[in-house]
């Protein structure tokens, strides 16, 4: 806690230009995933999607080094999950091991924003979650076959996880919380495209709209550690252990 909180009144180096590059070229490697997952390019597709998640990693790694480090810590570990499910969900025979591996890229994700944060109990949103969660589950259950169990376990702890990102918008209102917030909507945004793509009906730009939802949701998470460590950023002045 003491080292934690002395975070907040070391001086800080600029390092705006960096992570900018680092996001243009995050850009740049989903757009290419995108595009050749579009155009059916098989072999580039597989070389760009892990390529784009890999430099989403390292955003923590090189510019997080000053962050909290147990939420950078969880975040760094569920982005690698968050590869493995990537990596995983390339291949139709092994999308229960790509399930598995995002179902614990989102515990961790959840752990994190606990862990700097606390639990938040925000019932408005809750309530908004479950009914679309409970109603969209209802949609998918004819289609789902031997993975009713496992979809509805995933599909709980996703809302869990954006009902605590959510929360922490609401308890807070710093940059960080913006970013987790709109990235943990988006991360169900895409989980829900996929489902949709996967179980009811294929459709050819479900890509397009899985990835790119996808890839800014992780990048904001990543981001946030970053902001995370900035004194400037309202997340350190509400910081309690």
């Amino acid at each position: 806690m003491k080292n934690e909180l002395m975070l907040q009144n070391m001086p800080q180096r600029s390092n705006t230009g960096g992570t900018n590059i680092l996001a243009i070229l995050i850009g740049i490697s989903a757009g290419l995933a995108i595009w050749f997952d579009w155009t059916g390019q098989w072999a580039l597709y597989c070389l760009f999607k892990p390529l784009t998640t890999c430099l989403v990693i390292t955003v923590p790694l090189v510019y997080g080094k000053k962050s909290i480090p147990r939420y950078r810590n969880l975040i760094t570990l569920a982005l690698i999950f968050c590869l493995a499910g990537d990596i995983f969900l390339l291949f139709d025979t092994y999308f229960v091991a790509g399930l598995v591996a995002f179902l614990l890229a989102h515990i961790l994700f959840t752990v994190a924003f606990i862990s700097f944060q606390g639990m938040h109990f925000f019932y408005k949103p809750l309530a908004g979650l479950l009914v679309f969660g409970i109603s969209f589950y209802a949609f998918l259950w004819p289609h789902l076959g031997d993975l009713l169990l496992p979809v509805a376990v995933y599909v709980g702890v996703l809302l869990f996880m954006c009902w605590q990102g959510i929360g922490w918008y609401l308890a807070q209102r710093s940059r960080a919380s913006v970013y987790v917030a709109t990235a943990v909507v988006l991360f169900v945004l895409s989980d829900a495209l996929l489902a949709v793509n996967k179980f009811v009906y294929a459709f050819k730009a479900s890509g397009i709209f899985v990835l790119t939802t996808y890839w800014v949701s992780v990048a904001l998470i990543a981001y946030s550690v970053v902001l995370i460590r900035n004194a400037g950023d309202k997340t350190f002045n509400t910081y309690q252990s």
